[in-house]
């Protein structure tokens, strides 16, 4: 098994050093689900939600926060994005499925990114949709596949 990188040898914490990597292209793709109520489908696919589209809007939001992971995750490295594109689409009658992927060139991978413009999109849908179905549920956030850096192409069973 692998050490955590992120740990030092006294037990403590530290941002891993990427200054000594080589700047290459790196992809990462994330999804979420968003499981609701019958209900609540029907005015998401009718779009009749009293707040608006849901599905621009849980977009959007998920482009915004890919840009903030830094200040989220507080051991991310700030990266220059090329691209964040967030997809949104029915899994089953009552399941969302939320994409994410996002695109850069940099020291250092964009999974953290991606996973979180799909969290955030996820969010986004249940705040705009509460009202109808409290009991959303938000699940199965993970990463789909990343390219890019020493460790190469990696992608999620199916």
């Amino acid at each position: 098994m692998q050490k955590p990188s992120h740990i030092l040898t006294d037990g403590s914490i530290s941002m891993v050093d990427v200054s000594g990597k080589a700047v290459s292209t790196r992809t990462a793709r994330a999804e979420a689900r968003v499981r609701m109520s019958p209900q609540a489908a029907t005015v998401l696919r009718e779009s009749t939600l009293p707040k608006g589209d849901a599905f621009v809007t849980a977009q959007l939001a998920g482009i915004m926060a890919a840009k903030q992971t830094a200040a989220l995750i507080p051991l991310a490295h700030p990266l220059p994005l090329a691209r964040v594109d967030v997809r949104i689409d029915w899994f089953d009658e009552t399941t969302l499925r939320i994409v994410a992927e996002a695109i850069t060139s940099a020291q250092t991978g964009v999974e953290m990114e991606a996973m979180v413009a799909a969290s955030v999109a996820a969010l986004t849908i249940y705040d705009m949709s509460k009202a109808m179905d409290k009991g959303i549920c938000i699940e199965s956030v993970r990463l789909l596949e990343k390219t890019g850096g020493k460790s190469g192409h990696w992608q999620a069973p199916a």
